[in-house]
């Protein structure tokens, strides 16, 4: 077998088993062949189709491979209990198919790598300027948006607009400046008429995103959006589903909450933001500016 087919053959298999999807392949051996890692026993592995070409967009649901329980029959006896609510997104601690973590990486080498003439997706053709990121590169919080507007495309920095002014105010009454914390986006660059970002544009670009956490090595990253949330999560979950939950993040505590541009249509909203800041916080040891 050609050697770069069995190298995506062998990927497929370790994030098919992320995924928890090896007993499904198990089930389909007798029809279909098995294939064996080098080295492994033939009857512990799992029957695996063709790969795709591809690897799987980072925004792909982590519990893709979950299935709905059939309906019970109907029965003379007592209703059944309600099933149990779907638990939360997990992160996986270890290393995955997505894992771009380097040895010796700096945000200086990551920027570095992207270039400054980007052309690895369809957003680069109506870019202004490329929006890398903005802060201190030991940030102990990184907030991390979906991608940049009008005014951050133009000026070539994160979050500098209406949206931006709010998130500088909501960091000033954490007791903290723009220049303390870490703040970049899912993307690089602005997609068309402020859309969300496509899955093929997240799947080239999130790459460098991972880098720059990695690089820094926050204590808590801010998941500011659904974007941002399911990117980071690889869920397909609405973020009010788990905003304000506690998860780890290859070493980092990470929290959702939503987005300043949501905040401004929504102002009512402000109030669970800042319980969502509160837990962040308490585990950074702040206190809220006085007025």
């Amino acid at each position: 077998m050609d050697r770069s087919k069995l190298v995506r053959m062998e990927a497929w298999f370790r994030y098919s088993d992320e995924l928890g999807l090896g007993p499904y392949y198990r089930d389909r051996a007798s029809s279909q062949g098995a294939y064996s890692a080098p080295g492994a026993s033939s009857d512990a592995q799992p029957v695996i189709a063709e790969p795709a070409s591809q690897p799987v967009p980072l925004a792909m649901a982590a519990g893709a491979g979950a299935r709905r329980s059939p309906l019970p029959a109907p029965s003379d006896g007592p209703a059944p209990k309600p099933a149990a609510a779907r638990p939360l997104p997990q992160v996986s601690p270890g290393a995955s198919l997505f894992d771009e973590r380097i040895e010796g990486d700096t945000l200086d080498l990551i920027r570095e790598a992207i270039g400054a003439n980007c052309t690895r997706c369809k957003l680069h053709k109506g870019r202004t300027k490329l929006v890398y990121g903005v802060g201190n590169p030991k940030a102990e919080l990184v907030f991390v948006g979906e991608g940049p507007g009008r005014d951050e495309d133009m000026q070539g920095e994160p979050f500098v607009g209406r949206a931006g002014k709010l998130l500088t105010q909501m960091i000033e009454a954490m007791g903290l400046r723009r220049e303390d914390v870490y703040i970049c986006n899912v993307v690089k660059c602005r997609p068309p008429e402020n859309r969300l970002p496509e899955k093929d544009e997240i799947a080239t670009c999130s790459p460098f995103l991972m880098r720059q956490l990695a690089a820094i090595s926050p204590k808590v990253i801010c998941a500011l959006g659904s974007c941002a949330s399911q990117t980071l999560l690889q869920t397909t979950e609405g973020i009010s589903r788990f905003r304000g939950e506690w998860f780890d993040f290859r070493g980092s505590k990470f929290i959702a909450t939503y987005h300043p541009a949501y905040l401004l249509r929504n102002p009512g909203a402000k109030g669970e933001v800042w319980k969502d800041l509160q837990k962040v916080m308490a585990v950074l040891g702040l206190k809220p500016k006085r007025k």
